[in-house]
């Protein structure tokens, strides 16, 4: 029996009723904190592989490259926000599944034809199917005014405010100095080009 390990510290009996009950909860904080640790790695681990696990939807969709590759013809750019794109894309096939099949078709059309700028495109799309020309509408519409399905998507990258980014970026009531009302505008060139689609229907958007 004298082999036998005590359950207690031989010091204990030097040790006071308050040491005693501060020498266990010691232990016990340093248990809980190990095992809360522990828990916590679990649960980290444990959503890191849920995450690299579950495939972005817009990664697996074969026809959110075409899109970005219509919008860069259509804005006639060379390059355009890639995530910006995957989410102009999912807010528009959301609101209208069929234009996925449709800009796969119009993406066909311009992979078929040799078209140097958006106006030679769209004129071209519009001919071979009127149905495109809303399509056109709803990629430029999404990209200038950062609108899709109803919805903001983006706003400060919108393209519509990268013709007056050299001035005032973005938009806003202060476009310039006191009383800058009172004074004449500057002149603006009269435009010279052409619409590129047939006029459409004059919708006005509730404020």
């Amino acid at each position: 029996m004298a082999a036998d390990q005590p359950s207690f510290p031989t010091s204990i009996h030097l040790s006071t009723p308050n040491a005693i009950r501060m020498n266990r909860a010691l232990r016990m904080s340093r248990r809980d904190v190990l095992l809360g640790a522990m828990g916590a790695a679990a649960v980290v681990l444990g959503a890191g592989r849920g995450i690299a696990a579950t495939p972005d939807a817009g990664a697996q969709d074969e026809v959110a490259p075409l899109f970005l590759a219509l919008s860069r013809r259509l804005t006639d750019r060379d390059v355009l926000d890639e995530r910006i794109s995957s989410a102009l894309y999912a807010r528009i096939i959301k609101a209208t599944p069929e234009r996925r099949d449709q800009m796969q078709k119009l993406h066909d059309l311009m992979a078929g034809g040799k078209f140097d700028s958006a106006r030679e495109l769209a004129r071209a799309a519009e001919h071979s199917d009127v149905a495109f020309k809303d399509v056109i509408h709803d990629i430029m519409t999404a990209w200038y005014r950062g609108v899709a399905d109803e919805k903001v998507v983006v706003y400060r990258s919108a393209l519509m405010f990268d013709i007056t980014k050299d001035a005032i970026y973005p938009k806003t009531y202060a476009a310039g100095g006191p009383f800058y009302w009172t004074q004449a505008p500057p002149e603006v060139a009269v435009p010279t080009g052409e619409p590129a689609l047939s006029p459409s229907k004059f919708v006005v958007e509730p404020t």
